[in-house]
């Protein structure tokens, strides 16, 4: 007698992400709200206030970072002591380049033998495509490359905007005071369930405050 597979669910899934969404409203109330309501101690037992959050931008600026980013890309990172982020938004270029030159040349190549093409002119410079190639494959090939060049070109643009996001989030968090005396943890842990004797899996954020 072969067994029978009966589907059921688990009990525990409710609590799951009951839990799931309390964690998330916590973390956003300590990455919001938080972080500005406490000094940092500094030196002995008297407390000094933290400086306000407009001379920390006036020490490292957002919106410097940004613009040197937009002026040049990779000085944002530079500005931001990420060097190693450097290299890898210039590789980004360089591929990049690669295919829109490839695409371009491959465009120019399909069109000029398509002009020579309908012309008629079977010994051109692109003899070899004209007589190899229809005139709709001519087409079609050199649509296929105008393509693939402007989705490189695209593709550039988004790659230099995210270059200046980057630049921008960093300098941010540069500049986002956490205090000392703060500390979090999420842990799985067991629940009480509501639903029979067994306890349900799930996660548990303790927030400490000294």
């Amino acid at each position: 007698m072969r067994p029978q597979i009966i589907p059921c669910r688990f009990p525990f899934s409710r609590d799951v992400k009951l839990a799931t969404r309390v964690a998330l409203i916590l973390i956003f109330l300590l990455a919001t709200y938080i972080p500005g309501a406490f000094a940092q101690k500094k030196g002995g037992n008297d407390s000094i206030p933290s400086p306000p959050d407009s001379v920390a931008e006036k020490l490292h600026s957002p919106g410097k970072a940004a613009l040197m980013s937009a002026v040049l890309p990779g000085l944002g990172q530079l500005y931001n002591k990420k060097y190693w982020k450097i290299p890898v938004i210039y590789a980004g270029f360089g591929i990049m380049t690669y295919f829109i030159v490839t695409n371009a040349n491959e465009y120019m190549t399909y069109q000029s033998a398509y002009i020579e093409k309908t012309n008629g002119d079977t010994e051109g410079n692109y003899a070899y495509y004209v007589n190899r190639y229809t005139e709709d494959e001519l087409l079609s090939a050199r649509e296929y490359y105008r393509r693939n060049m402007e989705i490189s070109i695209l593709i550039t643009g988004v790659w230099y905007a995210l270059n200046i996001l980057d630049a921008t989030v960093d300098a941010h968090l540069m500049t986002f005071n956490v205090s000392k005396d703060l500390s979090m943890k999420i842990k799985p842990a067991l629940l009480p369930s509501v639903m029979g004797p067994a306890p349900s899996t799930g996660i548990t954020v303790c927030l400490k405050i000294k």
